[in-house]
């Protein structure tokens, strides 16, 4: 019988929502950009600018989604899964580039306020606010799934807040008269902003660097395995995503004499799953007598002092696994 890995995210069924919040951002991006040149508002260019950033990251959202459901090939035996990270990584730097040139302008308009027409400044701002809260529901729901779709939700909560702080800042200028509110305002988004853009591209590097999921004690998994009865010990333990809702894991195990190495590794796989989530197990399965090197998690090197043949074996739930003998 055969098994079958499936490198694909496990759950890509968000792109619908996707394509619905960039129509929406794109329209309102129109209407802002000439809207900031009209009202001569920092923050209003602020807000436009960050919704730039919302469209753009919305786009590489959806690529990124539909490349990462190619199947594996020859070249790329694990898929396209970590297109989601590289898009997050590109969404990331881009807040970081808007951040930065908000928070230069602002200091221009620190030392020379400007007038700002705050009647258009307060009406497109309610505009994008309504837009803001719709795409935020629409993208709500696979935040906690994908990078992709965080990084947009993030961009389009930024935004939103965005669009709060743009509406406020129009009536207190109507009604004080005092210019500095809106580089105020625009510092204020920006500050915001970067914290968890950092956050964002954080979560990004952990996957591209194969780093430990979120969530994840390997130190629990460990003890989760070694907790078995008929395991002796566990070393070679790797732990990475392939996605980030995607969670994998490698292991060697070192069983006690007699027990039967496939009905081992159906148990730890089902362990893992019900336990930590991981369903992309793929386990060795040694026997106690393959020797001394077999619990030697750093200088392990497969290059035994005795002779062993590999048996290679695989279950209906497409863990798979070697036996030393």
């Amino acid at each position: 019988m055969g098994h079958d890995h499936d490198h694909l995210p496990s759950e890509i069924r968000h792109e619908k929502p996707l394509w619905w919040a960039l129509g929406l951002t794109t329209t309102f991006l129109v209407v802002e950009v000439v809207g900031a040149f009209w009202t001569n508002s920092l923050a209003l260019l602020s807000d436009a600018a960050h919704m730039a950033t919302d469209t753009l990251a919305l786009m590489i959202a959806l690529v990124a989604v539909r490349l990462s459901r190619r199947p594996p090939d020859a070249r790329r035996t694990y898929g396209y899964a970590r297109l989601e990270a590289l898009g997050a990584m590109i969404n990331g730097a881009m807040l970081f580039v808007v951040a930065g040139y908000i928070l230069w302008e602002a200091i221009a308009r620190f030392r020379q306020p400007q007038e700002i027409a705050s009647t258009g400044m307060l009406v497109i701002a309610a505009f994008g606010l309504v837009i803001n809260l719709i795409s935020m529901r629409l993208l709500q729901a696979g935040s906690g799934e994908s990078l992709n779709v965080k990084g947009a939700y993030l961009e389009v909560w930024a935004d939103m807040l965005g669009s709060v702080a743009v509406i406020v800042g129009a009536l207190l200028i109507r009604w004080t008269g005092w210019k500095p509110i809106d580089p105020i305002l625009a510092v204020l988004i920006g500050l915001w902003v970067l914290p968890r853009t950092w956050v964002l591209m954080r979560e990004a590097i952990n996957v591209l660097l194969e780093g430990v999921p979120k969530g994840t004690d390997v130190a629990k998994v460990r003890a989760g395995l070694t907790a078995h009865a008929a395991v002796l010990d566990v070393h070679d333990l790797h732990v990475w995503a392939l996605a980030s809702s995607t969670p994998a894991l490698t292991a060697h195990v070192v069983m006690r004499d007699g027990t039967d190495p496939d009905a081992l590794r159906r148990e730890l796989g089902a362990r893992l799953h019900e336990e930590f989530g991981i369903d992309h197990v793929t386990l060795q399965i040694e026997a106690d007598h393959c020797g001394e090197a077999c619990g030697q998690p750093v200088k392990h090197d497969h290059d035994h002092d005795h002779d062993h043949d590999h048996t290679h074996g695989h279950d209906a739930q497409g863990h798979h696994g070697h036996v030393h003998r």
